[in-house]
């Protein structure tokens, strides 16, 4: 039983991680990655597909990807685990 309300309270938890890695996405993209981010600067990520947005959040964390303003992404993405990418992908992805 005490397992049980462990495990329930850490989904409870990672899921609350979640939410709010993908709330730092909302501000900027929108809640469906709809906005081109920075006055049109980025793209609009609900066109890429999965693979694409995960591929893109890791360059950006190992500052290996994006254009002028990727200082700035790379201060969103830098504590994101690879749990949290994948989860924003397949939320926002194709």
């Amino acid at each position: 039983m005490k397992k049980s309300i462990i495990l329930v309270a850490l989904l409870g938890f990672s899921s609350l991680a979640m939410a709010d890695a993908y709330q730092k996405c909302v501000v900027c993209h929108g809640k469906a990655g709809e906005k081109a981010a920075l006055g049109g600067k980025s793209k609009v990520i609900k066109d890429m597909n999965k693979a694409d947005i995960v591929s893109s959040m890791k360059g950006y964390q190992a500052g290996t990807y994006g254009g002028a303003m990727k200082a700035m992404m790379v201060q969103h993405v830098k504590g994101l685990s690879e749990a949290d990418i994948n989860a924003i992908a397949e939320k926002i992805g194709k």
